[in-house]
């Protein structure tokens, strides 16, 4: 049996997903959105919900800058449970070495607009008491925000409904290729546009897509309000937490609405099941309480893990899929796809309707991954 009422499909219901399909059907196109689980149950789940700002690249700053500016739009329009909260990021320095980084980052902000203010270590220990003393200081990001990330995914979904867009759910996709998606009940849904949005699962879906998992853990503790006030990372997160190959930690804790701290991060390659890797999550959380002590005499209330998926050169691949007309991409995110799913959407969706993008896209276009497979 097959349904042709659709101009896109897209498969994925995560953040990236939902993020299209609120585009696409505010663009007027007929959507429907499928995934084998409920809205955001998949890495959406497993994400800090940080809204921020990040400078690994040129390519990742345009993103991600565009795509905060976006959630900043859209905020006044989500409701409480979403849980937005700008609080701001401070990117620690331990020592004299990191708060040159600290210096190299608030110049590169600085030449593209955007606010920070240097810290030393009397201003970082000010704004966040229960930091560790003899920090050197580090890097206050005021716009950067934190969301919860599940009900943002499901608002998404919910908009895309409002504007005509359908959701199926329930039902595994088995192939999707040249304007067909075949469901693994034998259901066949037809569309001018696929798109795989699909995260870590993508390549299951789009044979050859050069993305690989990432498992990573998070652990939530019980509520101790006023403890944390901002988003806290370490400048080492940029060569621990993001490390192309070996397994990492790095201490990265976020402060919730309801009192509690989140805390992260871990990436793992390699790893296939869910379970708690408790050496990992050890090393994590010793990793948060040399930064914050007080830490180790709380509570955690819940602990679990999700898989992010990553591209050989940290970007996402969004935009059209070499060899087949039909099929788009919007995976690849790995741990920054809920700040991007609102700029990945629109310039997917410019991509396809013929909008000029706000962005250059070349950077994140597919037909890159392409070529490297070509010339390896």
């Amino acid at each position: 049996m097959s349904d042709d009422g659709y101009e896109v499909a897209i498969v994925g219901a995560g953040i990236v997903g939902a993020a299209c399909a609120d585009e696409f059907a505010r663009r007027g196109l007929r959507v429907i959105l499928i995934d084998r689980e409920a809205v955001g149950s998949g890495a959406t789940a497993a994400g800090m919900g940080h809204i921020v700002v990040m400078d690994d690249s040129d390519a990742q700053f345009a993103l991600t800058h565009y795509s905060q500016r976006l959630w900043q739009s859209l905020r006044p329009e989500l409701p409480e449970d979403v849980e937005y909260d700008q609080c701001g990021t401070i990117w620690v320095a331990a020592d004299e070495e990191e708060m040159a980084e600290v210096r190299r980052k608030a110049d590169y902000y600085s030449e593209r607009n955007l606010v920070t203010d240097v810290l030393d270590e009397a201003q970082l220990k000010t704004l966040e008491p229960n930091l560790r003393p003899a920090l050197a200081g580090g890097l206050l990001v005021p716009d950067d925000g934190v969301l919860y990330p599940p009900c943002a995914a499901r608002v998404l979904a919910e908009r895309a409904q409002q504007h005509g867009a359908k959701l199926q759910l329930g039902c595994a996709v088995e192939r999707m290729e040249q304007g067909c998606v075949q469901m693994s009940d034998g259901h066949e849904i037809r569309a001018e546009f696929l798109v795989n949005a699909a995260g870590a699962v993508a390549p299951a879906l789009t044979p050859g897509l050069e993305v690989k998992k990432r498992k990573g853990h998070l652990v939530i503790t019980d509520r101790y309000p006023k403890f944390l006030r901002h988003q806290l990372v370490e400048l080492g997160y940029l060569k621990n937490a993001h490390a192309v190959t070996a397994d990492s930690v790095a201490f990265n804790v976020q402060p919730r609405r309801t009192g509690q701290i989140l805390i992260g991060s871990s990436r793992q390659y390699g790893a296939e099941d869910k379970e708690v890797d408790h050496d990992i999550l050890s090393r994590m959380l010793q990793r948060s309480q040399e930064y914050m002590p007080a830490l180790g005499s709380m509570s955690a209330m819940r602990t679990w893990t999700g898989f992010r998926a990553a591209t050989p050169d940290k970007l996402p691949l969004i935009g059209p899929w070499p060899g087949d007309k039909s099929l788009f991409l919007a995976t690849g995110h790995e741990g920054l796809g809920i700040t991007t799913s609102l700029g990945t959407a629109r310039i997917l969706v410019d991509q396809i309707t013929g909008a000029q993008p706000e962005i250059p896209i070349e950077p994140y276009l597919p037909s890159r991954n392409a070529k490297e497979q070509v010339h390896a």
